[in-house]
């Protein structure tokens, strides 16, 4: 693969001078943002000069040259400015969701394609972009980010390799450095932009390695087209729906798919016919991704379709109409291109490449900028379905609108909680109590599990009206939990109740069960009867809340369980029993300690 920097002049300082600026990089993101980087207490802003440090350190070691370096400078400059700006109107952190994560990352891949198109121009002098260019100088970029951070891995391996050796002659101070964070960020800003300049000066190494990767890739080519042809092929045996009952993750399995095939697809053709393999293995390899890219696309958009039309709008939903619409244009681009050349269809792939990651650039920018709200546009969705009785308030994702819509999802929550729909009312001002996504999801659980309760609850007397903090506190996972009936004794006059349940299924006990001699059966199951004992936990209201206090059983109460509890249990066959003490009774045989 032949050079893709023009045959610049040697620059031996160069490798110095990007050090000294990652060096100063590095420290100044760890100033900016203190000892927890990126911790959750960092501003907005402070992130936003971290990410215009960062990106314009690293821009400058990839595009830097002695020629036309003010237009390099330029242009790391402005491209900084922008990733600073995108991730401050992202906001602090903590009120990072699905939709800001994927709209800083479509601003990096905006600057990322944007660099090999800026130094094909500035090579040039002049707004020509010659696609042999274009592509090498973007696989030469790829090649030297993967290769420098192996290289950042092995200065690390070293530095505590020497620290280990200094520490036998107790000299500690390079141990002692490689535990403060501002030694190990400024070391990382150094070799990483060490790694650039070193590489960028020797162009060979990276030629090679360039070669390497590009001759693995395409000897790829013809398996993963076998593969997915075959996948195509069997679809109408098969049927689409047997894609929506294997797995959730039918959109993102088939776009990746897809970004494989465009890989490997170009790893064949390479940059010019000079560089395109006639190996036919390989030839054919590449026409057969060529046109399975397509179909797949297709096929993701209707997964992605079908999941919008059940369930509306979301901001992942948004972001993966997105990714399938990219993904139709470059299979419809190939397709287009191998129906009108046939097996000479490589060059006109070649030039729909260049306008196609023109085309991406701009997209991934404007989506990257605060023009286009997909928390907005869901949220407007999912309350219209909400509103018009599409979806109950009861199975609505209150935290999803409360927690990863964004302000606009926490403004429609904090209208609805003004609703006149009474259980629209009541379910906005519950989420608003919440105080992250968390503690939202425990509270619908437990609302969810509460409403069930009654299903496999069994209590002692009949007809005894459970007050609403103790059913609160029953679906506790150490009370009563969904696992299967429960029976609660509930004793008004002395604000206790004590729960029995079942701690495993009785059935998992007899087929553990060992054949053969009755001693080495009873054995077995006495064994699986410790690990099965039946929960027993006893619950005191003091002031306005329900304590839990758990009663263990004895050796003689799980042999009663193994025997015959479970039975008892679903008949709600369990008394407290006064005696000379009280004690748990199952199945009419004492269980338990005694707890009074």
């Amino acid at each position: 693969m032949a050079d893709a920097h023009n045959d610049e002049p040697a620059w031996p300082q160069r490798p110095w001078v990007l050090a000294a600026i990652g060096a100063a990089a590095g420290l100044s993101i760890h100033f900016i943002l203190g000892e927890n980087s990126f911790g959750h207490t960092t501003s907005a802003l402070d992130i936003a000069f971290a990410a215009l440090i960062g990106s314009l350190a690293i821009l400058v070691a990839f595009t830097l040259e002695r020629a036309r370096w003010t237009w390099s400078l330029t242009f790391s400059g402005v491209a900084a400015v922008v990733i600073a700006l995108i991730f401050y109107w992202n906001g602090a952190p903590d009120d990072w969701r699905t939709a800001e994560n994927w709209r800083a990352l479509s601003g990096l891949l905006a600057v990322a394609i944007a660099a090999p198109l800026f130094q094909t121009a500035r090579d040039a002098g002049a707004r020509r972009f010659a696609y042999v260019e274009v592509h090498g100088h973007a696989w030469t970029n790829v090649v030297m980010w993967f290769a420098s951070w192996v290289f950042v891995g092995i200065v690390f391996l070293l530095a505590f390799l020497l620290a280990a050796l200094f520490s036998l002659i107790k000299i500690k101070l390079l141990s002692d450095a490689l535990n403060e964070q501002w030694f190990i960020m400024t070391l990382i800003g150094a070799s990483l932009a060490a790694a650039v300049g070193v590489f960028r000066e020797r162009d060979r190494i990276v030629r090679l390695l360039l070669n390497v990767v590009v001759a693995v890739l395409g000897v790829l080519a013809p398996v993963l087209a076998a593969g997915l042809i075959l996948f195509l092929l069997s679809l109408p045996f098969t049927g689409l729906s047997a894609l929506w009952e294997a797995t959730r993750s039918t959109t993102p399995i088939l776009l990746s798919c897809v970004v494989g095939a465009l890989i490997l697809a170009n790893a064949v053709i390479g940059r010019s016919d000079d560089e395109e393999s006639r190996f036919p293995p390989l030839r054919w390899g590449a026409l057969g991704l060529a046109i399975a890219m397509l179909p797949l696309a297709i096929i993701a958009a209707i997964s992605t379709g079908s999941r919008i039309a059940q369930y509306g709008f979301t901001p992942e939903r948004l972001w993966a109409v997105v990714f399938v619409t990219v993904a139709l244009a470059y299979g419809a681009a190939y397709l287009i291109a191998v129906l009108r050349r046939r097996t000479a269809w490589a060059p006109a792939a070649r030039r729909l490449n260049l306008g196609l990651g023109f085309g991406l650039c701009g997209l991934a920018l404007f989506l990257a900028l605060p023009i286009t709200s997909f928390n907005a546009i869901s949220t407007r969705d999912q309350v219209a379905r909400l509103e018009s009785g599409q979806v109950s308030p009861e199975k609505f994702d209150w935290a999803a609108l409360r927690f990863q819509f964004g302000d606009p999802g926490k403004a429609a929550a904090e209208r609805l909680a003004k609703s006149g729909n009474a259980a629209i009312r009541l379910a906005a001002a519950n989420s608003l109590k919440a105080s992250d996504r968390w503690d939202m999801e425990a509270r619908q659980r437990e609302a969810r599990a509460v409403d069930s309760l009654d299903q496999r609850l069994k209590i002692v007397p009949a007809g005894a009206i459970l007050p609403d903090a103790l059913r609160r506190k029953l679906v506790d996972w150490e009370v009563c939990d969904a696992s299967g009936a429960c029976v609660v004794m509930f004793d008004a006059a002395k604000n206790e109740a004590i729960t029995v349940r079942r701690n495993c299924d009785p059935e998992s006990i007899r087929a553990e069960t060992v054949p053969g001699d009755g001693a080495k059966s009873i054995a077995r199951v006495s064994q699986m009867s410790e690990n099965c004992d039946p929960k027993v936990v006893k619950l005191t209201l003091i002031g306005a809340e329900w304590t839990t206090d758990r009663l263990g059983l004895d050796a003689e109460a799980r042999k009663v369980w193994a025997n015959a509890v479970s039975a008892a249990i679903e008949k709600g066959d369990v008394e407290v029993r006064t005696v000379q003490r009280r004690q748990i009774f199952i199945g009419g045989k004492p269980a338990g300690e005694v707890f009074e």
